[in-house]
């Protein structure tokens, strides 16, 4: 039994390598969030056990947790990088699955017809403005920046605001009012679903999301021309990568100390 109690201790501490090893593979990610293991004991008993008498069976990996706290800002200055002060998602959607996705990774551009996309393609939706009622939606729909205005003159630039105002401007002096960059919140953000290149998908675990302007629900401010890096704290995943070496280790040489003892019993009648 010994030999399985063990086991379970060095499953963990390559699980827990793995998950140090990924953090420390996109320290330099944008919008990354680094993930840690938590684990549990195993005991054998039930309600009818004797209490001075249960045995523990080892460990087991209880839950790998990601951890959404802020990242330092990188400036860069271009307008459509965006970073959120806060605790907002950026909304995309794949233009050609209709996919929705969640990110913390704010490198936008626009395409040649004016949509606002991230590195991907994926559309970024936009609380859109109404110029007829003065009010923005509700409902996020596909960023556009329209090539030219209705006086027909071209685009020139773009600012966005701390609130997520995203302003055109064109040849002929005017500005237009895009929307505002629309943020999701969400009741368990940690349990969001990763797919990778920094984006996540919702799960019967987060919840469904709430959509709002920045500024408001806690959804935190857009800082233009700043990009959020990873949140990964390089000193603190070595000094866990050189724990989690020790705690394998120290499994092993468990097994190695009850192979010695299963030895010894059997060359007793050598």
């Amino acid at each position: 039994m010994s030999y399985y109690t063990s086991l379970t201790g060095m499953r963990n501490a390559q699980t827990e390598l793995n998950t140090i090893s990924n953090n420390l593979a996109n320290a330099e990610t944008t919008g990354f969030k680094k993930s840690t293991v938590n684990f549990a004991d195993i005991v054998a008993g039930s309600t009818y056990t004797n209490a001075k008498n249960t045995v523990g069976l080892g460990s087991m990996v209880k839950s790998v947790t990601q951890d959404f706290t802020s990242g330092a800002m990188q400036n860069t200055g271009s307008a459509l990088d965006l970073a959120i002060n806060g605790n907002g998602f950026f909304t995309v959607t794949n233009p050609t699955t209709g996919q929705t996705l969640y990110t913390r990774n704010g490198n936008f551009n626009t395409d040649g017809s004016g949509n606002i996309q991230d590195v991907d393609g994926n559309n970024v939706q936009v609380l859109a403005y109404d110029s007829a009622s003065g009010t923005y939606a509700t409902t996020p729909s596909n960023g556009v920046i329209p090539p030219t205005n209705a006086a027909g003159a071209t685009y020139t630039s773009v600012e966005v605001k701390s609130d997520g105002s995203v302003i055109a401007s064109y040849a002929d002096g005017t500005n237009t009012d895009v929307g505002k960059i629309a943020l999701a919140s969400f009741v368990s953000p940690s349990g969001l679903l990763q797919v990778g290149n920094q984006q996540w998908q919702t799960s019967g675990l987060s919840g469904p999301p709430t959509y709002s302007a920045p500024t408001s629900d806690g959804t935190g401010t857009i800082l233009s021309g700043e990009l959020e890096q990873s949140n990964v704290d390089t000193a603190s995943e070595m000094v866990g990568l050189i724990t989690a070496q020790r705690y394998f280790q120290a499994n092993a040489k468990a097994i190695d100390a009850n192979t010695q003892i299963s030895d010894a019993v059997i060359n007793l009648r050598s």
